[in-house]
């Protein structure tokens, strides 16, 4: 089964590379595959909301089926999942957990790494998490628009993804007031304390 990086976000990036490991059409697939795809969505979806501790549980055990496999492609690619959760939510941090798996990697994951630190260019897939990436490795890049900006709050608010929502709140915020649109920013704040609960 050929996977397309370019055009799948993490989550399906990594839920496919286990479901090819599964392709054969032999016996059925072994169960640390569906336990590790399982893990590593819950661990997007709780990071993305904002359960830290919930989504640390979740990445470690995705983590700790796919290490038993011995294969570090499948181990960095889930790294690289947590690493694109991040960038959405603007945790613009090296990628430290593939990092130490770098020499394990295949070329999609190599790929998909330079994609993240804002190295080389990609379309994204049109699935809200992939354009959340996207906008976020503009704005390391520097190359984000003040639409990209507002997309990207849209994005997150339409998911009710809590985590990135305040921290591209928190960009327009910034540009408010570094602009002097006190209007904006009292506006903004507002919508900051309302996320925040």
């Amino acid at each position: 089964m050929a996977l397309r990086a370019q055009n799948r976000n993490p989550a399906a990036l990594a839920v496919a590379a286990l479901l090819a490991a599964a392709c054969g059409g032999s016996p059925p697939a072994p169960e640390w595959q569906s336990n590790a795809s399982d893990a590593l969505q819950a661990f997007q979806q709780r990071y993305l909301t904002g359960d830290t501790k919930g989504a640390d549980s979740e990445f470690q055990r995705a983590r700790s089926e796919l290490t038993a496999t011995g294969r570090a492609d499948l181990v960095a690619r889930a790294e690289l999942v947590r690493c694109a959760a991040r960038v959405a939510s603007l945790v613009l941090e090296p990628c430290r957990g593939f990092e130490a798996l770098r020499d394990g990697a295949g070329p999609e994951e190599l790929a998909y790494a330079e994609y993240l630190e804002g190295r080389v260019p990609r379309a994204p897939a049109n699935e809200p998490l992939a354009r959340l990436v996207a906008y976020g490795v503009q704005l390391r890049a520097g190359t984000i628009t003040p639409q990209g900006i507002a997309a990207a709050v849209d994005v997150a608010s339409s998911q009710g993804w809590r985590r990135p929502l305040l921290a591209w709140l928190g960009v327009q915020l910034k540009r408010a007031q570094d602009a002097g649109d006190s209007e904006t920013a009292a506006r903004l704040k507002r919508r900051i304390e309302l996320v925040s609960g």
